[in-house]
């Protein structure tokens, strides 16, 4: 999925797999989760190569999907998490920062790091939710989990870097419903 930047997306040829990760994205019929990226760019950006993540670029904008940055730890009011040095971060489109997460990483325990280990967490996270409401579409449930973010864990939370925030389990579950 990545390629020398400078394509649009209407160039690129998707496999019948990928093309049912955009439509599902696309059209809210699923959650699809994806880890931002270990470049230290903006999710829409190249890297230092030259080379773009073109499923980054086509799940902008979607009604489902969800992309997931990592942070250097869980952060706490009184220890408050930064994005790792290796994370993608949200930039400047709007698009990107509101369907944007941050999840901590403790590579130091888990020797796993990255994005795409963050991910995973967010996929744990919107199961949950479907389990406990049952009636909302995915569309709802990213939405839930956007909603429930947390900013004030994260040192010097800025919407370009961070997105929504760092997600937050317990907060996305509180309610007795969501809508």
């Amino acid at each position: 999925m990545f390629g020398t930047d400078g394509y649009s997306n209407s160039r690129i040829q998707w496999s019948p797999q990928e093309n049912s990760i955009i439509s599902s994205a696309r059209e809210g019929t699923a959650v699809v989760v994806k880890a931002a990226g270990n470049s230290a760019v903006a999710v829409d950006a190249a890297d230092t190569r030259g080379k773009a993540d073109y499923l980054n670029r086509a799940l902008i904008g979607t009604q489902s999907g969800v992309f997931v940055g990592a942070l250097d730890s869980n952060g706490t009011l009184t220890n408050q998490s930064r994005i790792a040095s290796y994370s993608n971060y949200a930039g400047d489109d709007l698009h990107v920062q509101n369907k944007f997460l941050t999840v901590g990483v403790r590579g130091d325990l888990t020797r796993l790091y990255g994005t795409s280990f963050a991910a995973p967490v967010i996929s744990g996270y919107a199961a949950v939710l479907g389990s406990k409401f049952t009636a909302a579409n995915p569309t709802k449930i990213v939405n839930q989990l956007l909603d429930t973010a947390r900013t004030d864990t994260i040192f010097g939370y800025d919407a370009g870097i961070h997105g929504r925030g760092e997600a937050s389990i317990s907060r996305a579950l509180a309610p007795i419903s969501i809508y």
